[in-house]
């Protein structure tokens, strides 16, 4: 049995932002907010990307996107990079990448209807003589997706304020699919939702992925939704991932100290279990991402550290078979 190929593959992606300063304010300064992240995801799979706030995962996709041009590295879809293509190439690859954001309220033209925006792909990549669509075809195909999203083809002349956070969401998720993308980009997409809400987002998700065969980059971070959604775990700490896995090994067997900090942080639905769960407490701040650090970025934090943490930087290498993880206790330093 031949393995899946890879969709996506990213290497090296930098994203720095520079910091404003006045005339005198000496050398430029930088945002480091992706430093040097490395993953791929498979055909037909999802892909969870977690950490806490700040730490790069809304960032990573974005530059995945090209939403943000990367400072460096690679982003290749379909062995395609993205990084080095010219704009009108650069569109049409975007036909096969699409984005949910976050928030459902903003992500919408309030001026149009729900039609509408389910159909502007559709009418964007006409203009530029992508796509042969007759109006016709081009209102059946809206309709399909509203009903694919389960809402109803009547409501599609109404506007974004009569809909509800999680209807609002599905007009979101209906133009991701216009197009017929392989590859869904998902920012946070439930978190603005309500918990009953966000279990029915995730199952439309799910049933999405089976019927078209998509494949998902999801970002969330609530550890549940990103342990029912996805098939690998990628785990982030400051502009880098320390540890990606199979979802369940990850949860079961997570290796990384910030991996067991975050996971041990999560409540169990078992008062039995949760009783004799053992939280680790991290002591101090997630560090300033305005300066790269010769060592481990978990350094100051991490209360397995050694003397080698502080001087080299762990490189993402293989545990076990297919579970990587940047960490001194795992493997030596090169």
């Amino acid at each position: 049995m031949s393995e899946t190929k890879n969709l996506l593959e990213v290497r090296g992606l930098k994203m720095h932002f520079p910091i404003k300063t006045g005339l005198f304010a000496g050398p430029k300064r930088y945002i480091y907010a992706v430093d040097g992240v490395d993953f791929e995801v498979k055909k037909g799979e999802t892909v969870g990307l977690v950490g806490e706030s700040g730490c790069g995962k809304s960032t990573t996709v974005r530059a995945v996107a090209q939403l943000y041009k990367p400072t460096a590295g690679e982003v290749m879809l379909n062995g395609k990079d993205l990084t080095k293509m010219p704009a009108d190439e650069l569109i049409k690859a975007r036909k096969n990448m699409q984005m949910v954001f976050q928030d459902p309220y903003a992500s919408l033209n309030p001026r149009m209807t729900a039609g509408d925006i389910i159909a502007e792909p559709i009418k964007i990549f006409q203009k530029r003589g992508l796509i042969d669509m007759s109006v016709e075809d081009r209102n059946d195909r809206v309709e399909q997706l509203m009903e694919k999203v389960g809402l109803s083809r009547f409501f599609k002349n109404r506007y974004p304020h009569e809909f509800s956070g999680g209807q609002r969401q599905r007009i979101g998720i209906a133009r991701a699919l216009a197009l017929n993308p392989e590859l869904i980009l998902c920012d946070e997409p439930v978190s603005a939702l309500d918990v009953s809400i966000q279990s029915q987002i995730l199952n439309l998700f799910k049933d999405l992925q089976e019927e078209f065969g998509l494949t998902y980059l999801f970002i969330a971070h609530d550890l549940s939704v990103i342990k029912y959604i996805s098939n690998r775990v990628a785990v982030m700490y400051l502009g880098l991932i320390v540890e990606i896995a199979d979802s369940r090994e990850l949860y079961s067997k997570p290796l990384h100290p910030y991996t067991q900090a975050l996971l041990s942080a999560a409540p169990v639905p078992d008062p039995k279990v949760e009783a004799q769960r053992k939280r680790i407490i991290l002591t101090g701040d997630v560090p300033s991402p305005d300066k790269q650090r010769q060592g481990c970025n978990f350094y100051d934090r991490c209360w397995k550290r050694m003397d080698v943490c502080k001087q080299c930087k762990p490189q993402l290498k293989e545990a076990s078979p297919g579970h990587k993880v940047a960490c001194f206790l795992y493997h030596n330093p090169d």
